[in-house]
This record gives structure tokens, C-alpha cells and sequence, in this order.
């Protein structure tokens, strides 16, 4: 499955749009607990620990996308956003929402 941010792709021809769709993965409190926990992970200003927990959300939301984009038909998921939102009381979890259009492109 062919996944990209632009809305075309250069030498395919675009067969078929199918639609929207998404994916959405969230991380619990539980993130914030294990980060602050880890704070020696820090290194110049950065959590190693954490960042792999926001790489692992943007993946499970991706994929999940990508499953539905297949389940529709599609062979590639055209004008890709990622967006970060922090949800729930006191902006307690983190949510990754990945989205974009279904497309048939030629082989």
C-alpha cells in the first residue's frame, strides 16, 4: 500500500478516488506516568522513551488507515495528515489521527 502526503503520484494515474480515511491510535495517562518515570532518558531536551511511544501511535494509526483504504478497494492513501491532539481532562492523553483519501492508481 503506497502512502504519501501529496495528492498525486508521480508516472501513476489515479483510477479511481474512493474516499476518506483515517486512523486514530491514543496513548493514556499511563505515557505521561512512564515519561516522567524515565526522565533520565533525556538528552538535550529530548525523551527517547517517549518519542518511541509517539512513533508507535503514528504507526498503529497508519496501519489502521491503510486497512481501511484496503478493505475499500484502494492500492494507495493520497493527501496524508498526521495530526497530535492531546484529549480527555487536563489534556490527560495524547491522540494520533492520521487521514487521507482511498485511491485506485494504475499498476
Amino acid at each position: 500500500m503506497l502512502i504519501t502526503t501529496t495528492n498525486t503520484v508521480e508516472g501513476k494515474k489515479v483510477l479511481k478516488y474512493i474516499g476518506l480515511v483515517s486512523g486514530e491510535a491514543i496513548l493514556g495517562a499511563n505515557i505521561f506516568k512512564d515519561f516522567f518515570a524515565g526522565i533520565r532518558d533525556i538528552v538535550g531536551g529530548r525523551s527517547a522513551s517517549y518519542e518511541r511511544e509517539l512513533r508507535r501511535a503514528k504507526e498503529i494509526a497508519v496501519e489502521e488507515m491503510s486497512a481501511q483504504a484496503q478493505s475499500l478497494g484502494g492500492n494507495a492513501v493520497i493527501g496524508v495528515d498526521l495530526d497530535y491532539e492531546t484529549i480527555g481532562q487536563g489534556g490527560s492523553m495524547l491522540m494520533v489521527s492520521a487521514s487521507g483519501t482511498a485511491v485506485v492508481l494504475e499498476n
